[in-house]
């Protein structure tokens, strides 16, 4: 057997939760479940990302954009939902990997889940410092440092959340759950002031004619399906609602954190579909409200002169003089970000903790502390995702976590088949229907949306991809704990 082709059984999986030093507590049920979801889910994607695609690339047709990515999501949903109830152990679709397609797919995954997490973390934590200052009347949390602007909001943030999952996951959820009601709140209100502002002349005309020139999305600024077709550009019109719906997929990203604390519940064959299930129900519905809501109040054209191009919910309410109202959706989106913040490093450092156990990465980093959890790969986490957020400007890298997103769930698609072929004996806690047409159009949907985004987006994701390759032959296939075990097996 080569490196390659190692695989790791689902039992030896499950064993190696169990490795003396290593283990993480269950304490969590399918409401925590739930709440981590949501909370990571309504965040920034709802309070920034909807506007600013709606004002530049959709029009009022943000909602139809916005049922695409839920659909798309909602299939991948049940393929991670069946994984995480057959093979409960942290790492997500990296530890689905290893049991199905081997060693190498799994570092690859787990590689780009990393992307996934940390450019997501530090594009939110830089979202949060700028609304800081919004809320305190300030021009966000950045001093400038020599050459360098240094954002201070960010560094601030993130060592937050990072001491509360450093002091245990079961505390993390109990403040997600504070915020959580807050942010949801705040969406609420959105949703049913903004209702008595809506103009019917605002959703006309729905889907806007195509722009084109450079400033509306040509060349590697244009999506690879309207590239492909010979589009002139991918802002308005039908390409710009695919587009779209490939960047508002964006505001769905942490669902799958879920999968993630799969190890740390109670439960898991039961509890983790619920949460994975539930917290999605719950985001698609407000979404889809805030979006049409949102459209109606004013034109799309306004929207993006409002906003200079950069327009948030706020700006809505703004353009209608209801300025109390744009307040509290700023302290609102602070509140949302803080722990969207907070469960993007939870999920990082699962991966990460996951990855080391396996001696694909040092394995000393896959300690954990007297509280259960791994205090050293917490703390390496906060210390990148500082770095990362406070020091380097944070430009269009929604649609670098959106692509690796996507990748992940075309593997953990491809994966419900694989592994009901070749373990069809294992227990289910939830299955997925109809296998394996609906794997397949999970796989079709994410391809689809992968194609609608722009082709630098591509270039920087095969760049990062190749590095993790690197990094593997270097590194991860030498020290692999499989391979060691294999090896003194007599089997490679």
């Amino acid at each position: 057997m080569t490196e390659r082709l190692r695989r790791k059984s689902v039992e030896q999986s499950i064993a190696d939760t169990d490795e003396p030093g290593t283990r993480l507590r269950k304490d969590l049920t399918w409401w925590d479940l739930t709440v981590f979801g949501v909370s990571v889910v309504v965040g920034a994607g709802i309070f920034t990302v909807t506007a600013s695609t709606a004002a530049n690339i959709t029009g009022p047709a943000i909602s139809v954009s916005f049922l695409l990515a839920a659909v798309t999501c909602g299939l991948a949903a049940l393929c991670y939902a069946e994984f995480a109830s057959t093979v409960p152990v942290a790492g997500s679709a990296y530890t689905f990997s290893y049991a199905t397609f081997g060693e190498f797919i799994a570092w690859i995954i787990g590689w780009d889940l990393i992307l996934e997490f940390a450019v997501g973390a530090a594009v939110v934590a830089k979202g949060w410092s700028s609304y800081l200052g919004t809320v305190f009347g300030f021009s966000g949390g950045v001093v400038a440092v020599g050459p360098l602007d240094f954002d201070w909001g960010a560094l601030l943030i993130v060592g937050t959340v990072a001491a509360l999952l450093a002091l245990g996951t079961k505390l993390s959820s109990h403040f997600s759950l504070v915020i959580t009601a807050i942010k949801v709140s705040v969406v609420l209100l959105v949703v049913i002031v903004g209702a008595f502002y809506i103009k019917m002349a605002n959703y006309t005309p729905f889907i806007p004619p195509t722009e084109s020139g450079e400033s509306a999305g040509s060349g590697v600024d244009q999506s690879v399906f309207s590239l492909l077709t010979g589009a002139a550009g991918s802002h308005y019109g039908i390409y710009g609602l695919l587009a779209g719906a490939s960047i508002v997929f964006f505001a769905f990203i942490g669902f799958d954190v879920v999968a993630t604390t799969a190890e740390e519940t109670r439960n898991p064959q039961r509890d983790v579909a619920r949460g994975i299930l539930a917290s999605l129900a719950i985001v698609t519905v407000l979404y889809v409200a805030v979006s049409v809501v949102l459209s109606g109040m004013a034109s799309y054209v306004d929207m993006k002169e409002a906003g200079g191009g950069h327009p948030n919910l706020a700006t809505a309410f703004e353009l209608n003089g209801v300025d109390w109202a744009a307040k509290v959706i700023s302290i609102g989106a602070l509140a949302g970000l803080t722990t969207v913040v907070m469960v993007l490093m939870l999920g990082l450092s699962r991966v990460l903790f996951a990855m080391s156990r396996d001696g694909l990465l040092p394995r000393s980093l896959a300690r954990t502390g007297s509280r259960g959890t791994p205090v050293r790969i917490t703390v390496i986490v906060a210390v990148l995702v500082a770095l990362a957020a406070s020091l380097f400007p944070v430009n269009r890298l929604e649609e670098m976590v959106n692509v690796g997103t996507l990748f992940a769930f075309v593997l953990v698609s491809a994966g419900v088949i694989v592994l009901r072929r070749s373990r069809p004996d294992l227990e289910r806690g939830f299955r997925v229907p109809w296998v394996p047409l609906l794997p397949i159009a999970s796989i079709v949907a994410c391809l689809w949306l992968m194609l609608n985004l722009t082709a630098l987006t591509w270039i920087r994701f095969i760049a990062w991809m190749a590095l993790g390759v690197l990094i593997y032959l270097a590194y991860g296939r030498r020290h692999s704990l499989l391979g060691q075990r294999q090896a003194l097996d007599g089997k490679i």
